[in-house]
């Protein structure tokens, strides 16, 4: 998975470079690139729904802490482990979505109406294929949480809980 963030990054500080050419090539030459907008989309679509499914891993997805820390261990287990199921349930939807957007992409033939004339399945692919590994960690964390139970609240805490300051500061130091 820290394979994928990494990705993702490279991704991004690619299209910052990409920007940046677009803004020199309009100031300095009165010339537009076409289509940097419309692989900014892309590339925020696609890494965003891996990034999703990152943060399901690394238990990053913002939660209300405040609350949550009041409440009795057990609760706080059980919410943490809904909250894991109802992310990958909400992933598993978005896919869904997300395959009906391709296929009537592939049975039309869609591509962009921007000069590059992209043809969409090959975007929406990408972007589908990170809805479901979205899902499929988000669920994972949650069978991983639920299996940690057995073991005890503490050690499904470790999987399912947000990280703690002293976890944030450990992974800082690394």
């Amino acid at each position: 998975m820290r394979l994928i963030g990494i990705l993702g990054g490279y991704a991004c500080l690619g299209l910052s470079f990409l920007i940046v050419i677009e803004i020199l090539a309009r100031k300095l030459f009165n010339v537009s690139l076409q289509g940097v907008d419309e692989i900014g989309g892309y590339v925020v679509a696609i890494t965003g729904t891996f990034g999703m499914a990152l943060a399901a891993v690394e238990r990053a997805h913002t939660r209300i802490d405040v609350l949550l820390l009041r409440l009795p261990k057990r609760v706080q287990a059980a919410l943490n482990l809904l909250s894991y199921v109802g992310l990958g349930i909400g992933a598993a939807f978005m896919a869904y979505m997300g395959w009906r957007t391709l296929s009537d992409s592939l049975l039309f033939g869609s591509v962009s109406s921007s000069p590059l004339q992209t043809p969409l399945w090959l975007p929406q692919s990408l972007w589908l294929a990170g809805l479901v590994v979205f899902g499929l960690s988000a669920l994972w964390t949650a069978l991983r949480g639920l299996l940690a139970l057995r073991a005890g609240l503490d050690a499904a805490n470790r999987v399912l809980a947000p990280p703690t300051i002293a976890e944030e500061i450990e992974e800082a130091k690394r």
